[in-house]
């Protein structure tokens, strides 16, 4: 398929859809403002806290009020990034939606994809323009989207809110996973649109589709990934690490309940046993992303593949 024979088809459907594209693309714009304006509105607020010469860690007379007004502050903006890892992981779903009913099911129920095929352009491309379109859109304005709250969290982490980069909402809202998961539910949604080909079902089929998909990979995300094992004397447990696991092992190294041992009477196992925590330290960080992302894209690929199989079989 040449890029040529997609400039007709992904025209059309820019044209056709571009009120919602400017629509998307204001919100996104707005979303990115709002981020680094409150960043930049707590950053002024510890420099003018700073020079009052007062201190939240101790109390100084006079100061209670000042103190109260910067935590303020920074409450405020640790609640907004909070707000925009939310956004952040129902962004791909909203997506997925619009592209299984507006972009496609839409044009199967009313009939109108029939002027599309008769105006030279074929199935195939006339479906590759309707992933492309908001493919690219999407993996310019998640990518901005996704940068911009890691910028963020990076700056929070000076505060006195700092996030946890392992929380759910804070993870999916950075590096590369928002864009798996954007990809991977425009390709549900196509493949949603095409076999419903009715507008309101199919954007329904593709919400549906994320609440198990989001499930099962926040279920196996620890296990992506081999965990570090640290003895629990040498675990210190504030330098951000996931902690997924923690028992007792006996001086062998086998496994050990720790309810046992603090029992009258426990066995002799429990001499010189040590406990262990099993965790993914920040540096599993990026392995973790590109693992669960390489998930995603599979996916996504599966669920395009399945979607042309499907429009072959409408046109046939």
């Amino acid at each position: 398929m040449s890029t040529i024979g997609l400039r007709g088809p992904v025209r059309v459907t820019v044209r056709t859809h571009r009120t919602t594209l400017w629509t998307v693309g204001a919100l996104a714009l707005a979303g990115i403002a709002a981020v680094v304006a409150t960043q930049l509105w707590a950053a002024s607020a510890a420099d003018t806290f700073t020079g009052t010469g007062c201190s939240v860690a101790h109390t100084t007379r006079g100061c209670g009020i000042t103190v109260r007004d910067f935590l303020d502050v920074e409450f405020r903006s640790y609640r907004l990034l909070q707000y925009a890892g939310l956004v952040m992981m129902a962004l791909p779903v909203f997506v997925g939606m619009f592209v299984a009913g507006p972009m496609i099911a839409r044009e199967l129920e009313s009939g109108t994809f029939r002027l599309s095929w008769s105006q030279g352009a074929s199935p195939a491309r006339w479906l590759a323009a309707r992933l492309a379109v908001p493919a690219v859109a999407a993996l310019a304005g998640v990518s901005v989207l996704s940068a911009v709250c890691a910028w963020a969290v990076s700056r929070a982490e000076r505060t006195n809110y700092p996030l946890e980069t392992y929380d759910r909402d804070v993870y999916g809202s950075m590096g590369t996973v928002p864009v798996g998961y954007t990809l991977c539910m425009l390709a549900l949604g196509a493949l949603a649109g095409l076999l419903l080909r009715r507008t309101i079902p199919a954007m329904i089929a593709t919400l549906v589709a994320y609440a198990p998909l989001t499930m099962i990979l926040n279920r196996v995300r620890e296990d992506l990934w081999p965990t570090v094992r640290t003895p629990e004397d040498r675990w210190s447990g504030n330098d951000g690490s996931w902690t997924v696991d923690s028992g007792m092992l006996t001086a062998s190294g086998k496994p050990l309940d720790p309810a046992v041992c603090g029992e009258s009477g426990a066995p002799a196992a429990c001499k010189g046993a040590i406990g262990y925590v099993d965790h993914h330290p920040l540096a599993h960080f990026w392995p973790l992303q590109l693992v669960e992302t390489g998930i995603l894209l599979a996916l996504a690929a599966l669920a395009v593949a399945l979607a042309f199989r499907v429009l072959r079989g409408l046109h046939a």
